[in-house]
């Protein structure tokens, strides 16, 4: 899956060979880290590109950057390769897609597998099937692709000055997503997620509120994002509540230790359909068999996770 932005690459450089001299590189290690049975290393090469640069602060800094990105953890192993076109200050445009595959090992979870129930359902929800996960070490490919938009908007554009950094911003992304091993109503699982997957279109956005403090020796942004995330597949499954879109709620904190070196730190908080249980993260329970409930709201909040990322520049 990296062939289309290598081959971007050399395309730019030769077909443009006054672009070779002004072209910038960076390659970030990242760690992520979290109280969930969860790890991953990435290592991310980009390269950026001027382009549509004008002289005024919109455009100054318009550029093309194309990223490629390995990543390994205990349960999967992929590519990622993203491309993004920031025409003006303000906005940008992504593209991208991500090639992937993972194991299951006992102790640790699910890298990928398909997520099936145990027996006949009897129709009492009180009573709902097992559920199990199915699937070879590398048993399949999970290939992802996705278009998306940013909005961002800084406030000491209008009003310059190295206190007035409040940040906004908003991501909207519609990603395919297909795991080859699975038929379409096949539900399957990747990287200790809820399992609740399936081969199609799912609409995504995020929106992010802070303060960005330049003159702090470490502690340097500091916020909150709104995550959401909803189906888009054709037979959604209104019983059980697939048809209702999932939010993730976190503080977010970013110390800047050294100009190589950043971690930014999150508290989360996620939504979850109301099925009456007590246990709502138990992927053993075929949650398909269970009717939402309305009974007090039919999403409940509940802590999720501290989450750690650690960035390190290697150039």
């Amino acid at each position: 899956m990296k062939f289309p932005a290598i081959f971007c690459v050399f395309l730019f450089v030769f077909a443009f060979p006054g672009f070779s001299r002004d072209i910038e590189t960076t390659t970030n290690l990242e760690l992520q880290a979290s109280t969930l049975p969860e790890a991953k290393i990435g290592l991310t090469h980009a390269f950026i590109f001027p382009l549509f640069q004008g002289e005024g602060p919109l455009t100054e800094e318009n550029n093309l950057e194309i990223a490629l990105t390995a990543e390994v953890s205990p349960l999967s192993i992929g590519a990622i390769t993203e491309i993004t076109l920031t025409p003006i200050a303000f906005l940008q445009f992504h593209g991208g897609a991500m090639l992937a595959s993972g194991w299951n090992i006992d102790d640790l979870g699910y890298g990928l597998g398909i997520r099936q129930p145990i027996g006949t359902f009897s129709g009492d929800t009180a009573n709902p099937r097992e559920a199990e996960v199915t699937g070879s070490a590398l048993g399949g490919l999970v290939v992802n692709a996705f278009a998306a938009g940013t909005f961002q908007f800084d406030l000491a554009a209008l009003f310059p000055g190295d206190w007035n950094h409040l940040v906004f911003q908003s991501r909207q992304e519609f990603r395919y997503s297909h795991f080859t091993e699975a038929a379409s109503n096949d539900f399957w699982i990747f990287e200790n997620d809820d399992g609740e997957n399936r081969n199609g279109w799912t609409y995504r956005s995020s929106y992010t509120l802070g303060y960005m403090m330049p003159e702090s020796p470490i502690l340097n942004f500091a916020g909150v994002m709104a995550e959401y995330k909803r189906p888009l597949y054709s037979n959604l499954g209104t019983y059980w509540g697939e048809d209702l879109g999932k939010w993730v709620f976190s503080s977010l904190l970013n110390f800047a230790i050294t100009p190589n070196l950043s971690t930014i730190l999150a508290l989360q908080v996620l939504s979850r359909r109301n099925h009456g249980l007590t246990d709502f993260m138990d992927n053993t329970v075929y949650l398909q068999d269970l009717k939402l409930q309305n009974n007090g709201g039919n999403r409940r909040f509940l802590f999720y996770r501290a989450a750690l990322i650690v960035t390190y520049t290697l150039k």
